[in-house]
Formats: structure tokens, C-alpha cells, sequence
């Protein structure tokens, strides 16, 4: 019987092991992958974070390098091994959790190795778990290679021809800016894109973000409301430069497939070869048998992580509290409340 169980080894379920073991909670990890920071290595190779290293840092342990630098997707995979072999965390590596429910005061946790107990229940698989993709997406011929950005590492991997991305977020920015230098290349995106940049007056952008209180605003704020309602910026201006030099070419929502031909909003069509979907994860949670914890939309009702069912918590959900809520940048303030509430009731 553990004081606290955590299903997921990323920065989430690490920020929380960190707080519980220095207060000698009797705590475990269960991580189905086989190595700490590998959902980082195994994504993009180009894959540099728009935040800097000042702003990726867990509780306990700053990020070596240039403060203001950006760090790559391979430095913050190791960044994350080494804070768990400095602070000593509890982990066991390669548990598949199989369901989770609760039975009396305390939860049951079935993995593919064996069954776990404990008091307090951490879920920490963070919300980039399974990739979203259109459901005409099947409509495309046998033909055409397609992949969703999770699974795209280099323009090695397309067929011969033209690319379209699908989707204008900043990892479809850049995915779509490294095929321009190789490929014909076209972004599909359904609003108008909005550019900030990386650095301004030699400090990066986060920065002034940090002194005028916008890192700060929570999902209670007015403005942190707004903010919640926009999609993301673009950060930097490779995108928009590449599409200045006509490198990238923008298109509108894509709304219907026609064997080989994509039919946009405009009603445009393109032939295309290669399609990478950056369309983003659903979190589902087939494992998690405690359906009190959800409302008729089918989301998880939680005030900051805290769920209504007594001893479950939620770490890492986009916009838990703040924007960073889910990224390096603020899971450890997630972190510090949740393990704050735990320790309470004790």
C-alpha cells in the first residue's frame, strides 16, 4: 500500500515524485515507457522549444546553458533523466497501467506486471497521448503517404512529391518550414495566422511575458480567459518569411478527400503526395473505471487537479490553471498545490 501512486514518468509525474519524496511520503511511478524523457527523444529531430531554458526548469533544478537559449527536444530528455537520478524518485519503468479504480478508501492500479494500492491516485500521463486525426482521413488513397506529426522525424521518411500540413500550430510552423527546403510545400489553417517573436530587445519573449504578469494569469482572470479563447501564435518568423518568399504556400481548412485530391474551404482542391496531420492528441482514458470524475461533455471536472473523488488528482491537463499548465514552464506550480492538498489531509 502506497502513500501516493503517480501513472506517468514526464515532467509532470516527476515535479510531483520530487515534492512527495522530499517529505518521505511512501510514493511510486509507474512509466510504460522504457526510458525517463523518451516521449522528448522520440519526437522530430529538428525540434527546438520556443520557451528558454529559464523557463523549463523543474522545482529543484535548474536547466544548464544560456538562459535565454532554446533548448533542443534530445537536451530536455536528458535534462529529465538527470533530475530523476539527482533527487532519486521512485520509478518503475515499463508499467502499462491496465485500469485504475477505486475500491473503499483506497485505489487499485492492474498493470502489466502487477497490481498496485494506494491511498492517493496522480494521474500524470500528460494530454499528447493520442494523436487526433480527421476521420476523412481514411478516404486517402493507398497511395498517399500520411503520418501525424507525433510520428514524423525527418523529410527522409515522405514519398517523392508534394507535402501538405495540416494544421497551423507552432509544431506544424516548423515542420512545414523544414519540408519548404526540400519539397513543395503547402499549410493548411483554418484561421488567420499570428505571429510573436522568439526575442525582443535581445531577451527572449517569455521574458517580458514573465514582467508584465502574463505567465501569471490563471483560467480565473479576465484575461486569462481571452488569452485561453485565441489560438496559439506562431513563435518567431521562419514561418512567415518562407511563406513570404512563396517556399510555403497557405491554404484554407481542409473540409473533404477525395481519393487523392484535398478539397479546401474555399473550395480549392490540391493533388498532393505526403500529408502530415499536426492536428493535435486526445487524452482519452479508457483505463480510468472512476466515471464519477467526469461531466456530461465528457471532461474531467477538477478545481487545479483537485478532482471531486477524494484522493484523485489530474497533472499536466492544458490550461489546468495557467496556460503553462501542461509545458516545463508551469507544471511545477501544479506540483507544489497538489502535493500541498495531499499533505492536508494528513
Amino acid at each position: 500500500m502506497y502513500d501516493t501512486l503517480i501513472i506517468g514518468a514526464g515532467q509532470a509525474g516527476i515535479s510531483i515524485g520530487y515534492h512527495l519524496n522530499k517529505l518521505n511520503r511512501n510514493v511510486v511511478i509507474l512509466e510504460r515507457r522504457s526510458e525517463i524523457g523518451s516521449s522528448w527523444r522520440d519526437r522530430y529531430d529538428s525540434l527546438i522549444l520556443f520557451t528558454p531554458r529559464m523557463y523549463n526548469s523543474l522545482p529543484g533544478m535548474e536547466m544548464e546553458g544560456d538562459k535565454h537559449g532554446f533548448p533542443t527536444k534530445d537536451e530536455v530528455a536528458n535534462y529529465l533523466k538527470k533530475y530523476f537520478k539527482k533527487f532519486n524518485i521512485p520509478i518503475k519503468l515499463g508499467v502499462e497501467v491496465i485500469s485504475a479504480y477505486k475500491q473503499d478508501d483506497y485505489y487499485v492500479v492492474k498493470t502489466n506486471y502487477k497490481e498496485y494500492m494506494a491511498k492517493n491516485l496522480v494521474v500524470a500521463s500528460g494530454p499528447f497521448q493520442t494523436p487526433k486525426i480527421p476521420s476523412f482521413s481514411r478516404k486517402l488513397s493507398e497511395g498517399i503517404f500520411q503520418i501525424h506529426s507525433s510520428q514524423y522525424k525527418n523529410p527522409q521518411q515522405l514519398a517523392d512529391g508534394n507535402v501538405l500540413v495540416v494544421g497551423g500550430g507552432n509544431s506544424g510552423a516548423q515542420i512545414a518550414v523544414e519540408l519548404s527546403k526540400e519539397k513543395e510545400t503547402y499549410l493548411s489553417h483554418g484561421e488567420k495566422l499570428l505571429y510573436l517573436p522568439l526575442i525582443l530587445l535581445r531577451k527572449s519573449i517569455f521574458w517580458w511575458f514573465d514582467k508584465i504578469g502574463l505567465l501569471k494569469q490563471d483560467f480565473n482572470t479576465r484575461l486569462g480567459r481571452f488569452i485561453q479563447s485565441k489560438s496559439d501564435p506562431i513563435f518567431g518568423y521562419d514561418l512567415k518569411h518562407t511563406i513570404r518568399k512563396k517556399k510555403i504556400v497557405i491554404k484554407g481548412r481542409v473540409i473533404e478527400i477525395n481519393e487523392d485530391r484535398i478539397i479546401f474551404k474555399d473550395q480549392s482542391s490540391l493533388r498532393v503526395n505526403n500529408i502530415i496531420w499536426a492536428t493535435g492528441f486526445k487524452n482519452p482514458l479508457p483505463w480510468m473505471k472512476v466515471n464519477e470524475i467526469y461531466n456530461k461533455e465528457g471532461k474531467i471536472i477538477h478545481q487545479r487537479g483537485v478532482t471531486n473523488v477524494m484522493g484523485l488528482y489530474f497533472i499536466g491537463l492544458p490550461w489546468q490553471y495557467r496556460r503553462g499548465s501542461s509545458l516545463l514552464q508551469g507544471v511545477g506550480y501544479d506540483a507544489r498545490y497538489i502535493v500541498n492538498h495531499i499533505m492536508s489531509k494528513t
